[in-house]
């Protein structure tokens, strides 16, 4: 009989490319109920590979009632803790099942602390804690058969439990965190208001609500200054140059009319010509971040959907893994091989020909490291069948690649001193002589200016000279790029939550919009928060957990002591802000009970006309139905149930009642909410019809 493994694995594909990748003779396929997994033969090894659905444990609080603070935790099945993930509990009991008869097991996720606490759970709890003492660790960065060959006969003999520690760590002060902060909100505008609204906040949450916060009042404030620039041109040998004044701006009305009086139609003399050469290194190879801003500054992408369409095109085998926060290649990744892969693809064989025939191939190293992967490069597999956003992403990957290994642009630079009546401007010019890296990357233009030959006591006529005023301008608003190189900056949140914790305050309904502004729920929030319970949003506080956490993975720290110094930290935050409960939910009601007329006025009421019809929730039955606003008024209108219902803002021009937009089968239908209005029954997609 051989020797039977059990390897566990996080996706569904990446089961399969792992077992195809160890098999000597393709991999056997089985189910478990409606999970599939993988048998791969390798010589006298029976390796059973399984995966689960990312998570399958996650926490719960471990006694009852819906209050804070609350400290006791405990781990269960993901299907126990959070809806909708029934899936879960098959891919558990199929481990259960796949594990006997295995002599030992490995650890096959992908290694971070997402991946490594995910393999942990599965084996200390789905096939028990014996398990723990018979396991191995596959470390790699690429689902290429090569990496994964080496990956498995390299395998650490045991777990990698300061990652895995690190990883329980950060999930266990994340929900401590979240849960008691967000359910003090929840009750503290429960019980003012008597709204069932969930609302959230968190460690990072109210930070980053913060940042958004801080620019909108930036915004607010931000006076115009006005300004006054010069523009002047000179021809030479019948081309027109540019000149620039020696002051990008003038303060003063008077100074920019005296500067064109004294030099409009003068001749400038030329008094020295500087010349020098500029040496522009290429780019190092992206991390995560780099990625998502380049993508979004290129392509418009949205940080979330970079991150998603680059793991696909990880657990396609064609790039390494994205969620690293390094600028490095290290010596151990074959660019060569890579290169010569490369070749097989025509966009971009001819440059790797190019750089195949360089003796020594260094590429341009990055500042950021990252203990677990390099910097996301291609494996030189040819993509097939990419979609729009794959091709996109996945030419940047491979381009900046190709750049890292470049040679530098060389540009010539010349900038000549010119006197205009005793006014200096300057005549600039740049020629690339050699155009290096930009050869392979073609997302950074060339910004060529030649100029003629010049010499010192050459005279130019300034040819045109005039003045505007401009403004200063605020700073801008926030987008997804942007305010995750704050969050980077400010070292909050990680590489794999940033882009998650965007998309909640979004959901929520607290910032809105591409170019990111905070509604007035947001900012009622933070304007509160940082008034009766400022150290919720406090940068240094997460900041130095998020720096803690880091070092447990390094043995910096011990797990269990960040987690407590975190219940200790919390304590006296849920003191305080039970102290303020009152007030704090009373300042919050009061804006969502505004926002709430907003989202739910339909029109004025056309039976009383001094209230407005609005939209409204039974408490007890959960119904929904619109309701004059009016308390003398008893006009009331039933609606459909179980849609969501939009306002349109508009009347019905048979009876005057207002209108809504719901969706049927994804048609877009618009209703008028009167019963008895003359359209029932007439209407056709999009159109009018009374409910």
């Amino acid at each position: 009989m051989p020797e039977r493994i059990l390897v566990v694995t996080e996706k569904p594909s990446s089961a399969k490319r792992i077992a195809e990748a160890l098999t000597d003779n393709g991999p056997e396929v089985g189910r478990v109920g409606e999970v599939t997994y993988y048998i791969a033969h390798r010589g006298d090894l029976e390796l059973v590979v399984a995966s689960a659905l990312g998570h399958l444990y996650s926490i719960v609080q471990a006694g009852r009632g819906w209050t804070y603070p609350v400290y006791d935790m405990r781990w269960v099945p993901v299907h126990q803790a959070v809806k909708g993930r029934g899936r879960a509990r098959a891919h558990i009991q199929a481990f259960t099942h796949l594990a006997q008869g295995a002599s030992s097991y490995v650890s096959a996720c992908d290694y971070d602390n997402e991946g490594s606490l995910i393999a942990y759970n599965v084996l200390r709890y789905a096939v028990g804690d014996h398990a723990l003492n018979r396991s191995s660790r596959m470390l790699y960065s690429t689902l290429t058969h090569e990496d994964l060959n080496e990956s498995w006969e390299n395998r650490l003999m045991t777990l990698d439990y300061a990652v895995i520690a690190a990883g329980k760590a950060r999930h266990e002060t994340d929900w401590l965190y979240g849960i008691n902060l967000s359910r003090a909100l929840t009750l503290a505008v429960r019980k003012a208001s008597g709204s069932h609204r969930t609302m959230s906040i968190g460690r990072v949450q109210g930070p980053t609500l913060g940042f958004v916060k801080q620019r909108e009042d930036e915004i607010n404030c931000f006076v115009p200054v006005p300004s006054w620039r010069v523009h002047a041109e000179t021809v030479i040998g019948g081309d027109v140059y540019p000149l620039e004044y020696e002051k990008p701006r003038l303060e003063r009305e008077s100074h920019a009319k005296e500067l064109a009086s004294a030099c409009r139609g003068r001749e400038g003399v030329i008094k020295e010509v500087k010349e020098e050469t500029e040496r522009r290194l290429p780019p190092p190879p992206f991390n995560l971040g780099d990625l998502q801003r380049e993508a979004y500054r290129v392509h418009r992408l949205s940080p979330a959907s970079t991150l998603a369409t680059a793991e696909k095109l990880y657990l396609g085998a064609y790039i390494s893994y994205p969620r690293t926060s390094s600028q490095r290649l290290p010596p151990s990744i074959e660019l060569r091989d890579i290169l010569g892969k490369l070749k097989g693809n025509p966009d971009y064989a001819p440059h790797a020909e190019e750089l195949l025939r360089k003796k020594i191939l260094r590429p341009r190293q990055g500042r950021k490291d990252d203990p677990a992967h390099p910097a996301i490069h291609p494996t030189g597999a040819r993509p097939r069948r990419l979609g729009d956003h794959e091709g996109r992403v996945y030419d940047l990957v491979v381009r900046r690649f190709l750049a890292c290994l470049g040679a530098p642009t060389v540009v010539d630079k010349v900038e000549a001193e010119v006197d205009v009546n005793g006014h200096v401007f300057y005549l600039r010019g740049s020629v690339t002589r050699r155009r290096g890296w930009l050869e392979y990357y073609p997302y950074v233009k060339d910004r060529d200016q030649p100029l003629p030959a010049l010499s010192t006591g050459m005279t130019i006529p300034v040819t045109r000279l005039h003045t505007n005023r401009s403004y200063t301008k605020p700073p801008p608003r926030f987008n997804a790029s942007s305010l995750l190189q704050r969050m980077e900056q400010e070292s909050i949140g990680t590489k794999a939550t940033r882009t998650a914790i965007m998309g909640t305050l979004s959901k929520r309904g607290y910032i809105a919009g591409s170019s990111i502004k905070i509604t007035d729920l947001g900012y009622s929030i933070v304007e509160t928060l940082e008034w009766y319970c400022p150290s919720i949003m406090s940068v240094e506080m997460t900041r130095d957990l998020e720096e803690k956490l880091e070092r447990i993975q390094t043995y910096g720290e011990d797990a269990e002591q960040v987690v407590g110094g975190a219940k200790a930290d919390l304590g006296p935050i849920l003191a305080r802000f039970k102290t303020n409960e009152a007030p704090i939910g009373e300042a919050i009601s009061g804006t969502l009970n505004e926002v709430a007329r907003e989202e739910n006025y339909l029109e004025p009421c056309p039976t009383c006309g001094k209230g407005d019809i609005l939209l409204s929730h039974n408490s007890k039955t959960g119904s929904v139905y619109a309701s004059c606003s009016n308390p003398d008024c008893k006009q009331s209108y039933g609606l459909p149930q179980r849609k969501r219902i939009y306002p349109t803002g508009k009347s019905c021009p048979a009876c005057g009642a207002p209108t809504v937009k719901m969706y049927f089968n994804r048609r877009p239908w618009t209703l008028c909410i009167n019963a008895g209005c003359p359209t029932k029954g007439e209407a056709k997609d999009d159109q009018v019809q009374g409910v």
